[in-house]
């Protein structure tokens, strides 16, 4: 693994021809989620099956938080007191009327870092499978709807719909994107509700959702792992 800073944040590579993101193969860039360490899933490029020579890019969140135990980071903040009280009293959150506060600054900064990222890494965005985990998941459904870089497909993985109506008029120009996106019926942190919402308002964009709902929390289990495989196989040889 290399780290390097690119656009203003901090980037781990690996893969590809040298294990450090050597060569011009293909590309699967993953955000991690919020509260986790810029590295959290770096260990996904040893457990998930891609071509040969795909190289993994996984940029750390810029925003460090206080949380009392390692490098937690994150994309944007959030109220976090808020969802254990809505936890507490059962509430189950529609976080598709929201705009977060600090989504458009993400939403800035990680613009930023993708159109810097050419200039600086061998990189072809059609071949190319984008996405993350949880926050990361959302703020890259967000960045995909906000550009036209012509990405091979988009992985959510644990996320929600986010600002509908910021989001809703955008799905439409990425009708035909190759989506996956997985979500366990038993998450506490971002509800299921909120993945199905998402779902349904990909699909009846036009893009080609692949969905997998699990029994489990906010988490990648084996059986996603194995399925996110073939997507990525199938997307970066199309």
């Amino acid at each position: 693994m290399s780290e390097s800073l690119v656009g203003g944040l901090k980037v781990r590579l690996t893969g590809g021809t040298d294990g450090h993101g050597g060569g011009n193969g293909p590309v699967v860039m993953l955000l991690h989620g919020f509260g986790a360490p810029g590295d959290d899933l770096v260990p996904l490029a040893d457990v998930i099956d891609v071509p040969a020579g795909t190289r993994w890019v996984f940029p750390e969140a810029p925003l460090s938080l206080n949380m009392g135990f390692g490098d937690s980071r994150a994309w944007w903040i959030i109220d976090f007191a808020r969802i254990q009280d809505d936890r507490a009293a059962g509430r189950i959150r529609d976080l598709s009327v929201e705009v977060p506060q600090g989504l458009a600054l993400a939403r800035e900064r990680f613009l930023a870092f993708l159109k810097e990222v050419p200039r600086q890494f061998q990189i072809d965005y059609k071949k190319t499978v984008i996405g993350g985990f949880s926050q990361g998941a959302m703020l890259t459904c967000d960045a995909v709807l906000h550009t036209d870089y012509p990405f091979a497909g988009l992985v959510q993985l644990s996320g929600n719909l986010l600002a509908q109506a910021v989001w809703g008029p955008l799905m439409s120009k990425r009708k035909g994107l190759p989506v996956f996106q997985s979500h366990g019926t038993l998450d506490d942190i971002l509800p299921h509700v909120g993945a199905e919402r998402l779902r349904d308002a990909l699909i009846h964009s036009g893009l080609a959702v692949e969905w997998h709902s699990f029994r489990g929390g906010h988490e990648i289990p084996e059986l996603v792992l194995r399925r996110l495989s073939t997507f990525i196989t199938k997307a970066l040889k199309g």
